[in-house]
């Protein structure tokens, strides 16, 4: 790789853990203003009329068939679901503390993976889970000076579940360019959020409020788009692996941005479970695994190689059976579009 695209990549990786930030800090504004079904269908009602000018200046194709569904299916579950639990945990959870729950999206997609059979449970899955439910036991009980209500608590982990699940489903679906999937995802999402303010009763009323626009054309623009787009820049240079780190440096920059912005008070046990559920997502999911050399092929005979087409079995240039298991890998190539909320 070159020097130039390597600082590029550099460049938009910090700008990515900065800019996607913001998102939580920004929904908390939102939220004072727009009711949270409201304000979130409205956001990704603009982004994907965004990416869908960005499709047709691409020219990409709308997927048919099962890819399609898949695209659908994503969107209903990360975008309607997962950003319907976010934006009420944002009404009574300060953003810092929410994005640290956030984090645990890596970890649980590979959960979701070893239950849907996509993925084995290795032992530092096991290990980083027991670490990161340490953690949120410990925020949960920690004392703030505004108690942790249990019903957003459950709502901000249920949007990491869902971002998950998301990421998890879309596998079994034919792939679907990244820009596409997402301009798909964010119109179905958009439009489940939309019948879900209007059966709730929820006032649809446009902002007034100079620091509500501002909050929901940043989670437009910047959390919806920009974030997406430099997270594609860096996995040009970078692998998936080693991008997902973005998720682990997100809830810094959200803690210092809600103290900042929003007051958020940060105790020292707050911070300390915050640790603990960090840790446990790079050790369950980002560590990079230790796998043993790979033993010198030996070819096998011909008639052996052509039993094993036979059998449904593809011999690799040493006529060698090779398979294609679901890996950590391909699990976090698809959570581009729910980092940073």
């Amino acid at each position: 790789m070159s020097a130039d695209r390597q600082r590029l990549a550099v460049a938009a990786f910090i700008a990515n853990a900065v800019l996607a930030g913001g998102n939580a800090v920004a929904i908390r504004f939102s939220n004072r203003e727009l009711a949270p079904l409201w304000g979130a269908g409205v956001r990704f009602s603009l982004a994907a009329a965004l990416l869908v000018v960005a499709m047709t200046m691409l020219r990409l194709e709308l997927p048919r068939g099962r890819a399609l569904i898949g695209a659908l299916l994503y969107g209903m579950v990360n975008f309607g679901a997962g950003f319907a639990l976010a934006y009420y945990a944002l009404l009574r959870l300060h953003a810092g503390l929410a994005q640290t729950l956030l984090a645990l999206v890596p970890l649980a997609t590979l959960l979701l993976a070893v239950a849907w059979r996509q993925e084995r449970l290795r032992v530092a899955a096991l290990v980083g889970t027991l670490l990161a439910l340490a953690g949120v036991t410990w925020i949960s009980r920690a004392p703030m000076r505004e108690p942790v209500p249990p019903a957003a608590l459950l709502a901000a982990l249920g949007t990491a579940v869902c971002f998950a699940q998301a990421t998890v489903l879309v596998r079994r679906f034919p792939p679907v360019h990244p820009v596409t999937m997402n301009a798909v995802g964010m119109t179905a999402g958009a439009a489940l959020l939309v019948a879900g303010s209007l059966l709730a009763d929820e006032p649809l009323a446009l902002p007034r409020h100079p620091a509500t626009w501002a909050a929901l054309g940043y989670l437009v623009v910047v959390g919806s788009v920009l974030v997406f787009v430099l997270y594609l820049v860096v996995l040009r240079s970078w692998s998936a692996s080693r991008a997902a780190y973005v998720f682990v440096l997100i809830p810094f920059v959200t803690v210092a941005l809600s103290a900042w912005l929003d007051h958020e008070p940060v105790a020292a046990r707050l911070a300390f479970g915050g640790l603990l559920v960090l840790a446990g997502v790079y050790i369950g999911a980002l560590r990079p695994a230790r796998t043993p050399p790979t033993p010198p092929a030996v070819p096998l005979p011909a008639n052996a190689a052509g039993a094993m087409r036979a059998h449904g079995s593809q011999p690799n240039v040493a006529g060698r059976a090779v398979s294609e298991p679901m890996d950590a890998e391909g699990v976090r190539r698809w959570t581009t579009s729910t980092a940073g909320s």
